[in-house]
């Protein structure tokens, strides 16, 4: 099947400016984050107890990330823990050790080979990691547990049936708390600048602790950090201003879902909300200009069907809701919009000017060279979502193995992808 071609619609191929000018982007179209739980783990005893809690990237994660680069273009990396305590998932690696800054130096260097740019997403999963994973409390911006009865989807470490959420409740982050995770995120920020990522990214979507803040289901506190749309912001600013302290505002980006499901967020006032944290980026002194905004699409969604979606937004009366009030306020920042784009309805959105770039997961994570293949109206691969998570021994299948064109076009019996291969089956996918 051929894509539409973009030759009346040139501007996802033109240059955009990030990072206040210092990086010149020569399209606009982002690898965006995936988790893919491709990590070594740094011990590997018989002991399962003693284990992996602690993976670091090697030079398979090194190649992957490097087929995925490309002249001029930018890739976001996988949810990357800033600390074991924030780490959500088996086999993600993190950036707190120096055996994962030496490993993600392997990755930065080989997208660099190829003239691309390389963000470090930072991933702090709060009250969504569990103690087997950790070895540690689990903490949030409340102690609240959660309000239902979700499962983690795998068995953890220890134990042979899953668990469920509730039963792992989180400790509430006191000042000092806050203040440890925050010097743990510049912590982190400053290892991804010296394993040579060109900026990073701040995680601040999908249920994870920036967004348990900003949540007024999760966070219920009623001091300086919460209990309005005025103060739930407050943790997310404060992350901001650290970090643009650390490594100047111009290397750091955020990722948002306003909108959002994910992890049980039902958010109220919503819009209030996240317009007075984009007000605050664009106001506090102390963060300075961000490299970049990148948003979910209010009507995607990560872990619920879209008609589920489609449904909350309508009784929230948010039914027409789009990300066009944050982006007034975000006056010149770039917007990054992610969330359900392919190559048949992505031609017209940078042209109208809802965003200035376009960010796409599973389709760049099965075709390597997306962008070219993008550009040309060439078929694409289609991707194998049983291959999407380890970890797993044969760590390359699903992973490296995803061919190029000029590799996959004399291969017989090659299932291409259309339009209703692209579903919505929930999963964990575009950065858990």
């Amino acid at each position: 099947m051929s894509n539409n071609k973009p030759m009346d619609h040139p501007k996802l191929f033109h240059a955009l400016a990030i990072a206040n000018g210092r990086i010149q982007l020569k399209h606009r179209i982002i690898y965006a984050p995936m988790t893919r739980n491709r990590g070594v783990p740094l011990r590997n005893r018989e002991d399962e107890q003693e284990l992996k809690r602690i993976w670091y990237p090697d030079e398979l994660t090194a190649e992957y990330y490097g087929q995925r680069a490309n002249d001029g273009g930018l890739l976001i990396s996988e949810g990357i823990p800033p600390s074991q305590q924030g780490t959500g998932l088996l086999g993600v690696p993190g950036i707190f050790h120096p055996k994962q800054i030496s490993g993600w130096k392997l990755v930065t260097d080989k997208v660099h080979a190829k003239g691309g740019y390389i963000y470090a997403q930072l991933w702090h999963s709060g009250r969504v990691a569990l103690p087997h994973h950790t070895g540690m409390p689990t903490v949030s911006a409340s102690a609240d547990p959660w309000a239902s009865e979700d499962y983690y989807p795998y068995p953890p470490p220890g134990t042979d049936q899953p668990v469920m959420y509730k039963d792992f409740p989180p400790e509430k982050l006191d000042e000092e708390g806050i203040r440890r995770v925050i010097n743990e995120m510049v912590r982190a920020a400053r290892n991804a600048i010296n394993a040579g990522f060109d900026g990073v990214e701040i995680h601040g979507a999908n249920g994870y602790l920036p967004e348990q803040f900003l949540s007024s289901n999760i966070n219920t506190r009623d001091d300086e950090y919460g209990g309005t749309p005025e103060k739930r912001p407050k943790f997310v600013l404060d992350l901001l201003a650290a970090i643009s302290m650390a490594i100047g505002s111009w290397n750091v980006g955020i990722r948002l879902s306003p909108f959002g499901l994910c992890h049980q967020t039902r958010s109220t006032r919503r819009l209030e909300t996240w317009s007075n944290l984009i007000r605050g980026i664009k106001e506090r002194s102390d963060i300075g200009p961000l490299s970049y905004i990148h948003f979910i699409e209010p009507r995607w969604e990560q872990l619920h069907s879209l008609e589920d979606k489609h449904r909350y937004l309508d009784s929230s009366g948010l039914g027409e809701v789009t990300l066009n009030p944050f982006r007034e306020i975000m006056g010149d920042t770039p917007l990054i919009s992610a969330g359900g784009w392919d190559p048949e309805n992505c031609w017209d959105v940078v042209e109208r000017g809802d965003a200035d770039a376009l960010a796409f997961g599973r389709l760049f994570l099965a075709n390597p060279d997306f962008v070219e293949r993008l550009r040309e109206g060439k078929p694409m691969n289609a991707y194998d979502r049983s291959t999407f998570y380890g970890p797993t021994p044969e760590r390359e299948i699903g992973y490296t193995d995803y061919p190029s064109w000029e590799e996959a076009k004399n291969r017989n019996g090659l299932r291409w992808y259309s339009k209703p291969f692209v579903d919505n089956v929930p999963d964990l996918l575009e950065n858990l």
